[in-house]
């Protein structure tokens, strides 16, 4: 008898490039990335953080026709979620921003040099921001990411302190997909707009990072570390939940 000989499993195809589209939401042009992907059973539809785009994936090989119609059939969910977006997210003088959860004004001096500082005038908080107005948008995000990292740095060194570890550094990005992380090697990134959350807010994500440190996982002793760093942890989670998106829909230029 010869030997039967199997024959090799043939690699499975990779899915294709994403598709590129523009959807357009009761008037409202929002950018579409479609993937499709191997494992998939059902098509998933989500708004990425900040509310200016949109992501769905799909099981490979599926009909444009059925795409087509799972976005028809969710556009009152697409217009009832992007309400909750304003469409123009730029800052000008005279538009809000917060600053550790307070509503600031914004108020452009019109001055070539100066310092970006908040103020009060006439017991209303006010940023002052100094420069060409063009570069309004990127001198706010600046003065963001200092506050962010004067308020972080020493939330971290305190909840550090509390649990005996190490903090090799602390970098401040803008990231959408997470607020903030901890590396095994001590390294903590923050999103520097955290800083325009109530100060509850900011030192729930000190304390969870630092947690971190100690339990890289989101086990129980994880949950319960942090809660006994932040002890108003469930009133942060769920100020995030409900407005984390719109700190990401602000649009600094």
């Amino acid at each position: 008898m010869f030997p039967f000989k199997k024959k090799p499993k043939k690699a499975a195809k990779p899915p294709p490039e994403p598709v590129k589209r523009v959807l357009d939401v009761a008037g409202r042009s929002m950018p579409l990335t479609i993937r499709q992907h191997n494992q998939a059973t059902r098509i998933t539809l989500r708004i990425e953080p900040g509310g200016r785009a949109l992501k769905m994936t799909i099981p490979s090989g599926l009909a444009d026709r059925e795409v087509n119609a799972f976005l028809d059939r969710h556009q009152g969910w697409l217009l009832t979620k992007l309400a909750k977006f304003p469409e123009d997210a730029g800052l000008r003088s005279g538009s809000a921003i917060l600053l550790r959860g307070v509503k600031h004004r914004i108020e452009h001096t019109g001055r070539l040099r100066g310092l970006t500082e908040a103020v009060l005038v006439d017991g209303e908080p006010v940023i002052r921001v100094s420069g060409l107005e063009e570069h309004l948008g990127r001198r706010l995000a600046d003065f963001l990411k200092k506050e962010a990292r004067r308020e972080l740095e020493a939330l971290v060194d305190a909840h550090a302190y509390r649990v005996r570890r190490p903090v090799n550094s602390i970098s401040m990005k803008d990231t959408r997909s997470r607020w903030g992380s901890c590396s095994v090697d001590g390294n903590l990134s923050f999103s520097w707009r955290i800083v325009m959350a109530p100060p509850l807010v900011i030192d729930y994500l000190a304390a969870h990072e630092v947690a971190h440190l100690k339990e890289m996982n989101h086990g129980p002793r994880f949950w319960a570390l942090c809660e006994k760093l932040c002890p108003e942890m469930e009133e942060a989670k769920a100020w995030l939940k409900r407005h984390g998106s719109m700190l990401h829909a602000i649009d600094f230029g």
